[in-house]
């Protein structure tokens, strides 16, 4: 039985903004990763490198702008979480004063798994509400 992650987060931006954020290589390299390249298009390639060593691979599977994303995900290289054997599910919801992001990643193998990506994506999505409301997050670390 495969097991799923959820976070909301409220980023002090508008949604064109925070859509910006999930879909150009060079605002995605301000909150996540070392190299980008995304198609934000259905079928389109989603690749992120976060480091030398590990990079997520998958596509697009909807594109709504500024509303939602989804992509299938995974890691090159990995047996347990090979590419696109998740889905991360994005959707943007306009509040006062910002955007709230409903984030979810489904698809993944087991608990550890799953405890494993909720301490990574908690780490940038944190990264993100800073780099989207208009602030430096700093230099990103490793999450172990």
């Amino acid at each position: 039985m495969s097991e799923t992650l959820q976070r909301e987060i409220e980023i002090a931006a508008p949604q064109a903004t925070v859509f910006a954020f999930f879909t150009d290589p060079d605002k995605i390299l301000r909150w996540m990763g070392t190299k980008a390249t995304v198609d934000p298009q259905p079928g389109g390639i989603y690749l992120v490198s976060m480091d030398d060593a590990h990079t997520a691979r998958g596509h697009f599977t909807e594109v709504i702008p500024v509303h939602r994303l989804a992509y299938s995900f995974g890691w090159e290289g990995s047996e347990t979480v090979p590419p696109e054997s998740g889905l991360i599910e994005i959707d943007l919801i306009e509040k006062e004063g910002g955007t709230l992001v409903r984030f979810t990643h489904g698809g993944l193998p087991d608990e550890k798994e799953r405890a494993s990506h909720e301490k990574g994506w908690n780490h940038y999505l944190d990264r993100l509400a800073i780099a989207a409301a208009g602030g430096d997050p700093g230099p990103d670390m490793p999450v172990e």
